[in-house]
């Protein structure tokens, strides 16, 4: 008997369990110290007035933690490794969590991580969520009221957005959100300014998700520091987090106000940066279209123009980008050197082979719109051409365009 204990018993590596709770830590979080938490645990300590770091008591110069993302991994690799799987919840058993839910209790938490590890488990987990009778309300119910729990609400948002990933009734999801949406949003911003990066894209994720129209789009931009907070993420946030923030601005920059927001927030600076650096073609694609919203109104077109090196970008990403991003490049181009008449601009991409990038790309075939753009932008950039001195570089290009006549 003494050796079938000694078989079941599992022994946890030190690093894994938490200073202060001497449990496996679930979100390991890092203090300027070094030192790594739980993140529930420390930040009790934190709230209840505390101002040094338990394991060293060091005065703390700053209370930010950041996620220990690597401890994580290896946590959670260790978990799968030494754990036997637990058994999926019978109908039942999902019955009495979202109870539960709905009853708000002190273990609130830990059934949010419940529901939340049998969504991960598999697509049909999560298409039974969905089904589920009440769930999604409940899941709604629990991010509007828990803007100051960090765990719950990264949990609440994680089932959101599972739910939403496998269709269950979004309209609905949709309604009662916006329903409740001073207290969803705030839990939403609390996730972006505290959460981790998982939950970051989660929120983001979901706020495209909502932004299904013009109204709604406009109600999400107008939350209150919600722009400049998301848009922050595209100076070190990471491609993942980038590539679903710049989608989000696309969908929800639809007003005169929203544009002006983020240009004084340095997007234009941030994306300018990531369209000349990054290596996906998704990356740059959405780059392209935050360009496109922003270059709009004045205020936009006067920053792009004056983010150097942001229109050769642009002309260099024209001919490599699918047919809807090149549109919003040559968007991009007609809004600086036609509409804005900026000279800079217009003789920096006359330089790098304008005319002939246009006339390429006027092959592939485009609405009207599209084609009264280019031809416009022939025409200024054949101007600047012969105004400073230079010859139109055509023979690289393979263009069969003797069909275009601009005037």
């Amino acid at each position: 008997m003494a050796k079938i204990r000694e078989k079941l018993y599992v022994t946890v590596p030190s690093l894994f369990r938490c200073p202060i709770s001497m449990d496996v830590m679930r979100s390991p979080v890092s203090l300027c110290t070094g030192v790594t938490y739980d993140r529930a645990s420390i930040q009790r300590w934190l709230d209840s007035g505390h101002d040094t770091c338990p394991a060293t008591m060091q005065v703390l110069p700053s209370k930010d933690f950041i996620p220990n993302l690597t401890l994580h991994r290896l946590i959670h690799l260790w978990l799968l490794s030494s754990e036997p799987p637990s058994p999926e919840p019978s109908p039942d058993n999902l019955r009495s969590l979202l109870r539960q839910i709905q009853n708000a209790d002190d273990d609130l938490a830990v059934t949010l991580s419940k529901i939340a590890e049998f969504a991960t488990i598999s697509v049909e987990n999560r298409q039974k969520l969905a089904a589920f009778p009440g769930f999604d309300s409940s899941v709604v119910r629990t991010l509007a009221g828990c803007s100051s729990r960090i765990d719950a609400s990264e949990n609440a948002i994680c089932l959101l957005d599972s739910v939403l990933r496998e269709n269950g009734n979004p309209e609905k999801i949709r309604r009662l959100i916006l329903d409740a949406r001073e207290q969803c949003f705030g839990s939403m911003v609390f996730i972006l300014r505290n959460g981790s990066v998982k939950s970051k894209i989660e929120t983001v994720r979901v706020l495209e998700f909502l932004a299904s129209d013009f109204k709604s789009s406009k109600l999400i931009a107008e939350t209150q520091g919600l722009l400049p907070l998301v848009a922050g993420f595209l100076k070190d946030g990471g491609e993942e987090l980038s590539n679903a923030v710049l989608s989000l601005l696309g969908v929800v920059s639809v007003t005169h106000s929203a544009k002006v927001e983020l240009v004084n927030c340095g997007v234009v600076e941030f994306v300018s940066k990531l369209l000349r650096t990054c290596s996906s073609a998704t990356t740059a694609e959405r780059c392209l279209r935050v360009l496109a919203v922003v270059a709009t109104c004045a205020e936009g077109r006067a920053a792009i123009a004056a983010e150097p090196s942001c229109a050769a970008a642009v002309v260099e990403r024209v001919t490599k980008a699918a047919k809807a991003a090149a549109e919003d490049a040559v968007a991009v181009l007609w809004s600086l050197c036609c509409l804005s008449g900026n000279v800079k601009v217009r003789d920096d991409v006359a330089k790098r082979n304008g005319v002939a990038v246009i006339l390429l790309v006027m092959q592939r075939g485009w609405e009207e719109h599209v084609r009264s753009m280019c031809v416009d932008l022939i025409k200024v950039l054949k101007g600047a051409c012969e105004n400073n001195g230079l010859g139109l570089k055509l023979g690289s290009y393979d263009t069969k365009t003797t069909h275009i006549k601009p005037c």
